[in-house]
C-alpha cells in the first residue's frame, strides 16, 4: 500500500522565556509512514509530540528540520490539504446554529453546490445518527453530540484522509462507541484515518497499526498485536514503553 502521510527526520524546536532552557525540542527527528486505508493510532502520553505532529501536517507549525508530506506533496504547499478532514480535541462551533446550519456554512466555505451540499449534509447526519436533531441549535446538545457534529464537518469535503485529535475525550461510554463505530465505516468505505488518544482499549479495538511517542521520540510501531506481545494488552506494552513505574512497584 501507498504512503498517505509521512515524515522524514521530522524536527521541531519552540523558543520559550526560560532562562535554563531557551529552546524546548517537541520531536525530534520523527520517522513516519501511515499507508492508505489504514486506521491509524498515535500515541503517547501528553507532551509526547503528537499535537506538535499534527499541527505540522496541517501546517500550523513549520518543522525546524525534516519533511512531512501528505499524498507525496510537501505540507507547507496549501494542495497537499485539500484531500484531508480535521477535528481537533477541542471544537469551538456557533452554539446558536443547528447541526445543518453549521454544516451549510462549512459548504459554502469549501465552494460545494446547493445540490451537492444537500445531498453531502443528508449523507452525514445519517451516518452521525443526526438526523433527528439536525434542527436543533449545538447549544442543546451532549458533548457526545457536539464530538459527531465535529466529525461531520470534517468529512465534507469527502476527504481521503481524516486526522483527528483525541476524538473519543471526555465522551460516555456510549459517545465513544458510536465514534469507533463511524471510524469503522470509514475504513470500510476506503478512508485512511490518523487519530491520537488516550483511549488506548478503543485503540486497541479499531487500529491496523500504531506509533507510540516520547519526549519527541518515536518509540514504536506495529499492529497492536506486535507490540503487545508478551504483555497482557495494550496499556500495559504501552506503559512499558514510555517507562512508566508504577508507586507499588517492588
Amino acid at each position: 500500500m501507498s504512503a498517505i502521510l509521512q515524515t522524514q527526520k521530522l524536527r521541531v524546536e519552540y523558543r520559550t522565556r526560560e532562562l535554563r532552557q531557551p529552546v524546548k525540542i517537541a520531536l525530534t527527528g520523527l520517522d513516519l509512514e501511515v499507508r492508505a486505508g489504514e486506521v491509524f493510532g498515535f500515541l503517547g502520553p501528553n507532551g509526547a509530540g503528537k499535537t506538535t505532529t499534527m499541527n505540522v501536517l496541517l501546517g500550523f507549525v513549520p518543522p525546524t528540520s525534516g519533511a512531512a508530506s501528505l499524498f507525496g506533496i510537501d505540507v507547507r504547499q496549501p494542495i497537499a490539504r485539500q484531500r484531508i478532514g480535521y477535528l481537533p480535541e477541542m471544537t469551538y462551533y456557533y452554539k446558536f446554529l443547528s447541526a445543518e446550519e453549521l454544516l451549510r456554512f462549512y459548504a459554502k466555505i469549501f465552494g460545494l453546490a446547493r445540490a451537492e451540499a444537500d445531498r453531502r449534509i443528508d449523507q452525514l447526519l445519517k451516518l452521525v445518527e443526526l438526523e433527528s436533531a439536525r434542527k436543533r441549535p449545538i447549544k442543546s446538545y451532549s458533548k457526545g453530540m457536539q464530538q459527531r457534529v465535529g466529525l461531520a464537518q470534517a468529512l465534507l469535503n469527502n476527504p481521503d484522509l481524516l486526522i483527528l485529535d483525541e476524538p473519543t475525550s471526555g465522551l460516555d461510554p456510549l459517545g465513544r462507541m458510536k465514534v469507533r463505530e463511524i471510524i469503522q465505516r470509514l475504513k470500510n468505505e476506503g478512508k485512511t484515518v490518523f487519530f491520537s488518544s488516550h483511549e488506548l482499549g478503543e485503540v486497541e479495538t479499531i487500529c491496523d497499526r500504531v506509533a507510540i511517542v516520547h519526549q519527541g521520540d518515536l518509540k514504536a510501531v506495529g499492529t497492536v498485536a506486535e507490540i503487545s506481545a508478551g504483555h497482557p494488552n495494550l496499556e500495559q506494552a504501552f506503559l512499558k514503553i514510555v517507562g512508566f513505574q508504577s508507586a507499588h512497584a517492588s
